[in-house]
Parts: C-alpha cells; sequence; structure tokens
C-alpha cells in the first residue's frame, strides 16, 4: 500500500532529504519546509521505499494538500 506525504501547509521548500529509492523508517525526515520564517519537518509515516518525490529544494509557493513523497 503506498503512502501519500501530503504538505500540511503552503510554504516554500526548504530541504529534500530523500530521492527515489531511498528506504525510510517512520519518523525519519523526509523534507523540510519554510513556513512564516519557520521551519517545518514532514516525516515518513510508515516504513518503505521512497517511489516519488514530487518537490525541489527551492520550490516556492506550494499548496497545502499537494502530494510531495510516495512511498511503497
Amino acid at each position: 500500500m503506498a503512502h501519500e506525504v501530503e504538505l500540511q501547509t503552503a510554504g516554500n521548500m526548504w530541504k529534500v532529504m530523500v530521492k527515489p529509492g531511498d528506504t525510510v523508517a517512520a519518523g525519519d525526515t523526509l523534507f523540510i519546509m519554510e513556513v512564516m520564517k519557520m521551519e517545518v519537518p514532514h516525516e515518513a509515516p510508515a516504513d518503505g521505499v521512497v517511489r516519488a518525490v514530487n518537490i525541489h529544494e527551492g520550490d516556492e509557493g506550494l499548496d497545502a494538500g499537494f502530494i510531495a513523497v510516495v512511498i511503497d
């Protein structure tokens, strides 16, 4: 079952820490957003392998609900 990691709020992408093919464990930080001058980490919801990364460092104006990472 695939796990889709959605952006919880609008903001800019500060750092992407995974790429397709990476193995992650639940709780690993996948990426860090900049939201109103604060760094907001997003974590893996489950163990698995990263199938897709739909974000890039420096992306601006991302909207809440956007599927950032897909984990199988």
